[in-house]
């Protein structure tokens, strides 16, 4: 998998996994008040990701970008989807 930073803020950030020259997966973090990091994972339903594959994926992640925090204790939380990308909907300045 090949990870790019596409957005960062002072409390989130998001990346964007390709596999085979492909977006694969999207992962949301968010840094709690606490110290503790929830994500959401996004696979998409096109790259075919194996539901076995998800736990090594996500400690391999873990292992590169989260230092501080992990799965095994608690301080790491991941809520896993799959699904499609049906479209990016932006805001438009509005025409006089």
């Amino acid at each position: 998998m090949i990870w790019s930073r596409t957005l960062r803020t002072p409390s989130s950030e998001r990346f964007l996994g390709k596999r085979d020259g492909a977006d694969a997966i999207a992962i949301d973090l968010h840094y709690l008040p606490d110290g503790t990091v929830a994500g959401t994972v996004t696979l998409l339903a096109s790259a075919k990701i194996a539901e076995e594959e998800i736990p090594a994926l996500l400690s391999a992640f873990d292992d590169d970008f989260l230092p501080g925090v992990d799965l095994s204790s608690g301080t790491l939380t991941f809520t896993v989807i799959r699904g499609e990308v049906l479209g990016n909907f932006e805001a438009t300045t509005p025409t006089s």
